[in-house]
């Protein structure tokens, strides 16, 4: 074998992940009816259980599209999400942040067909593709690192979730969650350039 075999070979496994029995690549589509607006209705989901933890970054998405309008809704449902741990006013400090400037759309950008051609409008069933890759579970025991893909950025960002093992659920992770407000595209309708 040459070296050009070799070389494929190892940037295969890289990207394909090792060749034994580890985790590759897995992508859960996370489908909402309608997005639950209070804490009874995203426990009332079929994701409330917080077993799922694909489900769970999906949750927190729809949590912090609700920041924007009910602040205070919004943060009921972080803390129900974060389980043991729950949001400081650090955090909702460095929320709000992320919006600023009308942008409230970055977490919309997460659901299937937001894109800023369309003001990141997802239409119904809402469906968030929430991603497991070889190495999302580099963390530790109990942590998993999942991503999402944005429709405003080129690439997935991240959030970390811990698992309680006396109830199996997940939780959202310390502040893992900050990625996913990083800044993406702005909508076309407040692009001056579009």
């Amino acid at each position: 074998m040459g070296f050009f075999d070799d070389l494929k070979k190892s940037v295969t496994n890289i990207f394909n992940g090792p060749a034994d029995n580890t985790p590759k690549n897995q992508t859960k589509d996370i489908v909402f009816a309608d997005i639950p607006t209070s804490l009874e209705a995203l426990k009332a989901t079929q994701y409330g259980d917080l077993k799922d933890p694909f489900a769970v970054a999906a949750l927190w998405v729809c949590a912090t599209c609700i920041f924007p309008t009910d602040e205070t809704t919004a943060v009921e449902m972080m803390n129900y999400l974060k389980g043991p741990d729950s949001i400081t006013p650090a955090d909702v400090a460095f929320i709000k942040d992320r919006f600023r400037d009308n942008k409230e759309y970055k977490p919309r950008s997460y659901f299937v067909g937001a894109t800023p051609d369309n003001d990141y409008m997802p239409s119904s069933p809402y469906t968030i593709k929430v991603t497991e890759n070889p190495y999302s579970r580099d963390g530790g025991e109990g942590y998993l690192t999942l991503w999402l893909q944005s429709g405003g950025a080129d690439s997935m960002r991240n959030i970390t979730l811990r698992n309680k093992p006396s109830t199996g659920q997940w939780f959202v992770f310390s502040d893992s969650y900050r990625g996913l407000l990083a800044d993406i595209r702005i909508s076309k309708s407040q692009d001056a350039w579009a």
